[in-house]
């Protein structure tokens, strides 16, 4: 199966897991859930979905056990939903590449502000440019 068939599957995966969530999942340990991503395996029998959740590291581990509980009834709706002759098992895993990022721009932005608040920032030295070369002059042929 071509890679840009399973990425449109992937992609429709995670549309309507997304709404599924927000408008049928009445599970209280999800809550403030974003489906990040889906990656679907090549014979289309399973899909790892990521997601990501606001709340500290033990809701979201609350809210990845809610989801993967949740996993069979998610299937079911995704069913209705696809026109695909089969239906990928859900595995669910929390995506850190957005903390990640926050984490890395503040480092960042502590760098960049770290020397402008306290001593002036270090003289880069100039590249040494050599003396422009005198004329050669021809001597005259005799």
């Amino acid at each position: 199966m071509s890679t840009a068939r399973l990425a449109r599957i992937a992609d429709q995966i995670q549309r309507e897991l997304s709404e599924l969530v927000r408008e049928e999942l009445r599970d209280p340990r999800v809550k403030m859930v974003t489906i990040t991503g889906v990656e679907v395996s090549r014979d289309q029998s399973h899909a790892k979905v990521w997601f990501t959740t606001l709340g500290t590291a033990e809701e979201a581990a609350a809210c990845g056990e809610g989801l993967s509980r949740a996993a069979g009834f998610l299937r079911a709706g995704l069913a209705h939903r696809l026109s695909t002759r089969t239906v990928p098992e859900l595995h669910f895993s929390y995506d850190e590449s957005i903390e990640r990022g926050v984490r890395l721009s503040r480092l960042i932005d502590e760098a960049v502000a770290a020397p402008a608040a306290g001593a002036p920032p270090p003289a880069v030295p100039a590249p040494e440019v050599p003396p422009p070369a005198a004329p050669r002059r021809r001597r005259k042929a005799a």
